[in-house]
This record gives structure tokens, sequence and C-alpha cells, in this order.
């Protein structure tokens, strides 16, 4: 899911997770939390992991202060 929200042109260059947490899927439905925590980084953004109702996703934020506003992540 980190691949589905990485914008073109972006590489992750840090992640706190372990290839073994990758490799656990997000319960992208309603139920409880699947995916392992983590922190990963690119050149320009920030990626966490968002659950909401047991819906878990992937959110992103810029990694350095821009005129970017991000919209309210968690609910939809």
């Amino acid at each position: 899911m980190i691949k589905d929200v990485l914008p073109v042109g972006e590489t992750i260059i840090a992640c706190t997770i372990s290839d073994e947490g990758l490799d656990r899927e997000f319960d992208d439905g309603y139920g409880g939390s699947e995916g392992a925590p983590f922190t990963a980084w690119s050149e320009n953004w920030v990626f966490f992991p968002i659950c909401y109702d047991g819906a878990e996703w992937v959110g992103r934020a810029p990694r350095n202060p821009c005129d970017t506003s991000m919209s309210h992540q968690g609910g939809q």
C-alpha cells in the first residue's frame, strides 16, 4: 500500500519496517489492525499507517515545511 500513495518519481529512502513486516497485508475492510506499524520516508514525504473502524491504509504528509495543506486523515 505504500507504493499506492508514493508519488511518481519518489522512492523510499528509509523505513522502520522489516521485510517481514512489509509482507503483512493491511485490512482495507472492517476488522482489526493487521498491518505492521511503520514510518517511511522519501525525499519529500513521510508515510505512516492509518486505521479507522478497522480499515487500514497508508497516509502521507510533507517531510519539510511547505505550502501543502493536508486533509483530515483517519475518517472518510
